[in-house]
């Protein structure tokens, strides 16, 4: 960390809501890895969406060197609002050059382009990498949700696939073989009770582990995810240090 190349502080915008989920992925996709350190500035965010909180959550825990500077009130309350636990990120450093390396300062823009850097290492897309270890399925409607499950386990060395709703899934399990499912349940064309429902009629994924990943928490819906023979059930937004060691423990 301390021989890194430190890139920032960026200024984030804002509002990071849905509009500003996307480019917020992109930025973390492009500026971290191998010896670069990235620097975000908090100071200015005044909306904070759970969307954005988890990209920003999955990215903190990746492993990668991404430090949190001057956060609002806005955004820290984002945090404790959903329990979740993000000082250990906070950067106390001084603003200050780093061996004549550090970036200027520069605004994520509303295009979803992240500013280029003398100091920007040229990185593959996470879904690009080489990865090894086991294979999961991630089913779910939403674009943005997938992307970070994608952030979230491929930085934890699973090979990720990809479905857009509950009758994709199934498509894909046509023609791939996994080692996990992941599914939202509230989907178009099938819901992922319907998705674990024909699952287990299926010999083949009869004792596939399937992880139930929603924002619905009613205990009804719990018991009807269980008795359709799910393995598990978690609501969003997750921590990614559990759902990755949720994952772990169902397919060791």
């Amino acid at each position: 960390m301390n021989d890194a190349v430190q890139v920032g502080p960026l200024l984030l915008p804002e509002a990071l809501d849905m509009a500003g989920a996307e480019p917020l992925l992109e930025l973390v996709r492009q500026r971290v890895g191998g010896d670069v350190s990235l620097r975000l500035d908090a100071s200015a965010v005044r909306i904070l969406t759970v969307p954005c909180v988890q990209i920003l959550l999955a990215a903190l825990r990746s492993g990668e060197p991404i430090t949190i500077k001057d956060p609002s009130s806005a955004f820290t309350e984002a945090f404790e609002d959903l329990g979740l636990d993000w000082m250990q990120y906070l950067d106390r450093e001084q603003d200050q050059e780093v061996s004549g390396e550090t970036a200027t300062e520069n605004e994520l823009s509303d295009a979803g382009e992240a500013p280029e850097s003398s100091s920007q290492t040229d990185l593959q897309p996470i879904s690009e990498r080489v990865m090894s270890g086991k294979r999961i399925l991630t089913i779910d409607d939403s674009k943005t949700m997938r992307d970070m499950l994608m952030l979230t386990l491929a930085e934890a060395g699973f090979d990720v696939l990809q479905a857009v709703d509950g009758q994709d899934g199934l498509d894909v399990l046509t023609k791939e073989q996994v080692d996990v499912i992941i599914t939202d349940i509230n989907m178009p064309r099938m819901d992922g009770y319907e998705v674990i429902r024909n699952l287990r009629k299926n010999p083949e994924y009869k004792s596939t582990p399937i992880l139930v990943l929603t924002t619905e928490s009613e205990t009804d819906k719990k018991n009807l995810a269980r008795e359709a023979g799910a393995t598990g059930w978690m609501v969003k937004p997750f921590d990614p240090d559990r759902l990755v060691a949720t994952v772990r423990k169902v397919s060791p």
